[in-house]
């Protein structure tokens, strides 16, 4: 295949997800407007983002700090996000680049995207990674620890602005298998709105969670940001 086929099949993909999660949205009487189609790049090179931003994609999801950093000048003006794990010792390498980190799941964590959010002029905005079947595996904190961390977050960090929580169910061989999950993880979300905490360190308005294999279900369930990669890009090419 041609590269120049390859990136109109990327274009196409990425215009195909978009009409699958309107029809999703429509189907259960939500706004389409109200849910992000974010590209998920892990592995994938800067030519490749282009496309899908030449397509209309406004939102671009990093795995790893080192990837985010090697694409960063080479990719056209988007709107990047953190989804991976993040290592305490690499906020300072992102923390002018990103608009959102999605994984957040421990106090020490939070707090040094605090400092090098205040050091830098900025707010951050994050989410809280739920791990919602505690697999050993995954990163993210069980969803009865939630609400202590976020007040924790709140009560502490001037320089976080918590929008609500990520999460990934386990592996499954059917989108419906993880429906479960999204319902648990979307209740969550509606009691965090509930919360009485500080606005200007508190504003959950967005719940990420789906992925090429689920997001339909996760759209059906309330998710306002979805994670897709492979339906876009193709299979990853490990290195």
């Amino acid at each position: 295949m041609s590269i120049e086929q390859r990136y109109k099949d990327i274009a196409e993909r990425y215009k195909e997800i978009r009409q699958r999660k309107d029809a999703a949205a429509v189907r259960c009487g939500r706004n389409p407007e109200d849910i992000t189609v974010m590209a998920v790049t892990k592995t994938h090179t800067a030519d490749e983002i282009n496309q899908v931003i030449e397509a209309g994609a406004t939102d671009i999801g990093e795995n790893r700090v080192q990837e985010l950093l090697e694409k960063y000048e080479s990719v056209k003006p988007v709107r990047w996000h953190l989804i991976g794990h993040l290592q305490t010792n690499k906020v300072k390498n992102i923390i002018d680049k990103v608009v959102m980190i999605h994984s957040v799941d421990s106090m020490r964590l939070a707090r040094e995207i605090n400092k090098r959010s205040a050091a830098a002029g900025i707010t951050m905005d994050v989410l809280i990674e739920i791990n919602s079947a505690m697999e050993d595996t995954k990163s993210g904190i069980a969803a009865e620890d939630l609400r202590e961390l976020v007040t924790e977050i709140a009560a502490e960090c001037n320089n976080i602005r918590v929008r609500g929580i990520m999460c990934i169910p386990p592996m499954a061989a059917e989108p419906e298998d993880a429906r479960p999950y999204f319902r648990e993880a979307a209740k969550l979300f509606e009691e965090m709105k509930e919360w009485q905490l500080p606005q200007e360190r508190f504003c959950p308005d967005t719940l990420s969670m789906g992925m090429s294999g689920d997001f339909e279900v996760a759209v059906e369930e309330g998710s306002t940001i979805v994670r897709v990669g492979s339906s876009i890009f193709g299979p990853r090419n490990y290195r």
